[in-house]
């Protein structure tokens, strides 16, 4: 019988990557954490002892909340916000049943450092187009709902990523991290290393590269995916503009890559009567 005002992994694990996932709060004491430097893919890590701060910052909106194995301390932290005047619930079994049911996990040691909001600082160029879109959506829809873009000249990405304790992804430098590995662009490397190489994004990854690579012969779908991210770039002149404008259209490929590649657009559907 489902505990009172709780979500089952299968629930959260639909509603995560889609723009109305709830958020999702790890609660877990760091000594729990350690054991297990992992998350819930789009998780929020805060700290019980800080929940009359953050906790302001739910007032509204929809939560989630995790712990190991979803027992008192999600369930006193999600009755906290609820008072508060957020819709939280908790997840059944905590992060223990996600993990077993092999769900995604994304290894925190991979992110940068957050900063003092519990936020992580992303820097890549100014005047994106394919994968400086697509990797920004990656990032807020499966690791970290509330991470900071900074889009700046090519020359300057490294060392305003170093001042401002950020990640430098999708540069021209053989040694980053972040960026294009042979034929793989920025976007094939955060979903392999992240945990996210979920069949739907797989598929999603050979669109943004068929797009980014000029390799359109990989997926039939990826020159319709540059026409519109050179349509945006040339919409919008500032960039995170363009990247708010971009979210709507990855959640549209996403989606069509998880639910809808075996439909078929009919139309009309009634052949017209003939005539006597």
């Amino acid at each position: 019988m489902p505990t009172p005002n709780s979500i089952s992994v299968e629930k959260l694990a639909r509603l995560v990557g889609t723009a109305g996932c709830p958020v999702v709060v790890d609660v877990w004491p760091d000594d729990a954490s350690r054991d297990d430097p992992r998350l819930i893919p789009s998780s929020l890590r805060r700290s019980v002892a800080d929940i009359e701060h953050w906790s302001a910052d739910l007032v509204g909106r929809s939560a989630v909340v995790v712990c190991r194995h979803g027992r008192d301390l999600s369930h006193g932290a999600a009755a906290y916000l609820r008072q508060a005047g957020a819709a939280a619930e908790t997840l059944d079994g905590g992060f223990g049943a996600w993990a077993e049911a092999g769900l995604p996990l994304v290894p925190e040691a991979k992110l940068p450092p957050r900063d003092a909001r519990g936020r992580t600082v992303w820097v890549t160029r100014a005047r994106p187009k394919v994968d400086r879109i697509a990797c920004p959506w990656l990032i807020r829809r499966f690791v970290d709902p509330e991470a900071v873009f900074l889009f700046v000249p090519p020359p300057e990405v490294t060392a305003v990523a170093e001042r401002f304790g950020g990640a430098a992804f999708d540069i021209d430098d053989p040694g980053a991290f972040w960026s294009h590995r042979g034929e793989l662009c920025t976007f094939d490397v955060m979903v392999e290393e992240l945990g996210l190489a979920t069949p739907p994004l797989l598929h999603l990854a050979t669109l943004v590269r068929g797009a980014d690579t000029a390799r359109p012969d990989l997926a039939p779908e990826a020159a319709g995916l540059l026409a519109a991210s050179l349509g945006l770039s040339r919409i919008y002149a500032d960039d995170l503009e363009q990247l708010d404008a971009g979210m709507l259209l990855y959640d549209a490929f996403y989606r069509w890559c998880r639910d809808a590649t075996e439909e078929t657009h009919n139309w009309p559907t009634n052949k017209p009567k003939e005539r006597a």
